[in-house]
């Protein structure tokens, strides 16, 4: 629980973050769980407390409850008229953004964050008044039920058979600079409401019949704790990273769950799931890439897809990571994610491979420290159907055939070179020839290499020639230490390939979105949308595209197409089936896993816009989880950006009408 040194990059950005933070205003939210338990009081009183110190604070707007209580705190403070609006015959209040600008106070307090403005007013929320407070540097306190937030629109519909209709992004929530939560029993509320102070006696009756019932109040109130509590661990978190802490702080359980090619995979993710629920706790689903599977079969690699799908689809996060050290990889980012619990599977392997390749388990356990490690054991009827390895890379029989070649190229090479230099400089040219094995084929193949190597070396150069006998007894040492010399650099020549290879597709995938990103607000129709998002995706996954968007009439139609053409007809059924139900489907999915592409739905605020089919590129293997990733984030850019394009289109006709 140590500090050191934070991350420069880190820091940086933190310091350029606050440097912009520091030209807009303060937004502070007084948060609950349903009308009436005291948040536009608390919020006036902060205001009063504020104002008695000497700051200029202004009432923009309070509901104009007939709370006597709540009206007595409004008085001594400047209070700005409101703007009146005609709509359908009623004369309806508002509050005028354009004489809190004028206004310009240090304070403005505007009570209920998620009210829809009357036709007529600047903006059609509140919230975007709000936000134009800030960027003009106007501090702002404001109010908000957890029922309000967009996130959680469906889930309180479900509780509750009350369909919300105001809400806010839950960006501008995530935003704010402080939330306090305002917090009452639901008890102490339902008396508040029999009493009258919250409705008059008609509609408190009517309420408590419907909303305000005993159980929606707890459900309600839960939620409210659950965001604010969610908000509270991600101030640590930044809080932990910024003073680069490092030890784990178990102020609330986070499980990790570690997960690969193996069939037993899904079982841990299930495991995972059932303790993060009886704990009440989130949960992560993380797969170490390391050299020994950077090349999956296609087998695994499909079963590795479908394990991370399920851990979303069951409400976890998923991580792609990758390194040398499976445990050193884990236990870093279990501790920057401040993880109290880690689940893997039970060794599946013979003892002496845990010998020779060394144990996961032992390794985590060893190193966890105030971590807690927990073994699931596999299903044993599967033990007898599946091998514990399988979906792992098998040999390739051409690599190391590759790889014995380059040991008889050197041996050819260090025949005429030997008359004229000692048997040491013979060695360099072995080594010189395992980099190029360990740089081609990979650390199978050069551990191969280093072996016939040696013996090349005693048969060809060491005296007696031609036989393994050994004349001088110190060759013993000689052959050992170059045996361990070039085991040593064949691994780690294969390490240094492996994280090449790993920074370079890092790199590409960050190019990629901030490319597709830039083209797509650039872009204004669809048209333009698809050109952009098809070639530079396409690019970027290497993969056959088309992108189809739905029209008037909710029928997909191809937009965009990769100009290296499709394989064949691209689905139709399978798309609209993704369009119609908003979930992935086809190649390397559990639904549909016949079809000849991968699709995902674009998914927007206002439902699906349409779909994006991605075709790899045959015989390659189904698309890789880290790939997936990418195109799920690609689709979501394309779809806002669709989104936005409609909007605008729609604006500008309704203008020319």
């Amino acid at each position: 629980m140590t500090e050191q040194r934070p991350n420069p990059d880190a820091l940086l950005a933190r310091v350029q973050a606050e440097e912009a933070r520091q030209a807009r205003g303060r937004l502070k939210i007084f948060f609950g769980a349903a009308p009436g338990v005291g948040k536009t009081y608390t919020m006036l009183e902060a205001g009063r407390e504020v104002a008695r110190e000497g700051a200029d604070v202004v009432v923009g707007y309070v509901e104009p409850h007939a709370r006597p209580e709540t009206q007595a705190l409004v008085l001594g403070l400047d209070v700005l008229p409101r703007k009146e609006i005609l709509y359908r015959g009623t004369k309806l209040l508002e509050f005028s953004l354009e004489d809190a600008l004028a206004r310009r106070p240090q304070l403005l307090l505007v009570d209920e964050l998620a009210h829809t403005n009357a036709p007529g007013v600047t903006h059609a929320k509140r919230w975007q008044d709000v936000e134009r407070l800030l960027e003009a540097g106007v501090d702002v306190y404001t109010t908000l039920n957890v029922q309000h937030l967009e996130s959680l629109n469906d889930v309180v519909a479900q509780i509750t058979s009350v369909a919300v209709r105001e809400t806010i992004p839950d960006s501008v929530f995530e935003k704010a600079d402080d939330v306090e939560l305002v917090d009452l029993s639901p008890d102490d509320l339902l008396e508040r409401l029999r009493e009258g102070k919250i409705y008059i006696p008609q509609q408190a009756a009517q309420a408590m019949q419907n909303f305000f019932t005993k159980g929606n109040l707890i459900a309600l109130r839960e939620l409210a704790l659950q965001r604010t509590a969610d908000r509270v661990g991600t101030q640590m978190e930044d809080y932990r990273e910024e003073h680069a802490i490092t030890g784990t702080w178990p102020v609330r359980e986070r499980l990790l769950v570690c997960v690969g090619p193996s069939p037993f995979a899904a079982r841990l993710v299930r495991a995972a799931r059932r303790m993060a629920s009886s704990l009440k706790a989130p949960w992560i689903a993380v797969h170490v890439e390391t050299p020994a599977e950077a090349n999956l079969s296609e087998t695994g690699r499909e079963r590795l897809a479908k394990t991370l799908h399920l851990a979303e689809q069951l409400g976890g996060e998923i991580a792609t990571l990758s390194g040398n050290h499976l445990a050193e990889e884990l236990i870093r980012y279990a501790r920057s994610r401040n993880v109290t619990k880690i689940i893997v599977g039970k060794p599946q392997q013979p003892r002496w491979r845990e010998w020779l390749r060394g144990s996961l388990v032992y390794e985590l356990t060893r190193k966890c420290g105030d971590i807690d490690v927990y073994v699931i054991s596999g299903d044993r009827t599967k033990d007898r159907e599946h091998n514990a390895f399988a979906g792992l890379p098998r040999p390739r029989p051409r690599a190391y055939v590759g790889a014995a070649l380059i040991v008889v190229f050197c041996t050819l090479l260090g025949w005429p070179l030997s008359r004229m230099f000692s048997e040491g400089n013979m060695i360099m040219v072995y080594l010189l020839g395992l980099i190029a094995v360990a740089l081609k084929y990979g650390r199978g193949p050069s551990i191969l290499a280093s072996v016939l190597s040696v013996a090349a070396f005693d048969f060809f150069f060491v005296d007696p020639r031609l036989t393994f006998a050994v004349r001088d007894t110190q060759y013993i040492f000689t052959f050992s230490a170059m045996l361990l010399t070039a085991l040593l650099i064949s691994t780690l020549t294969a390490q240094v390939k492996f994280q090449a290879e790993s920074a370079r597709w890092r790199e590409r995938r960050t190019a990629a979105l901030y490319a597709v990103s830039r083209q797509l607000a650039a872009a204004r129709n669809r048209e333009e949308i698809a050109q952009a998002a098809v070639q530079h995706i396409s690019e970027a996954v290497d993969a056959r595209m088309v992108l189809l968007l739905s029209d008037e009439d909710n029928k997909l139609v191809p937009q965009g197409i990769s100009s290296d053409g499709l394989p064949g007809p691209h689905d139709a059924g399978v798309a609209q089936w993704v369009a119609e139900h908003g979930e992935m489907a086809g190649r390397g999915t559990t639904t549909l896993p016949g079809a000849d592409g991968l699709y995902l739905p674009l998914a927007a605020s206002q439902g699906i816009v349409g779909v994006l089919g991605v075709y790899p590129h045959a015989p390659r293997p189904s698309i890789h989880p880290e790939q997936i990733h990418l195109l799920e984030t690609f689709a979501r850019l394309i779809a806002l950006a669709v989104e936005r394009a409609d909007l605008a289109g729609s604006a500008r006709q309704i203008h020319r009408q």
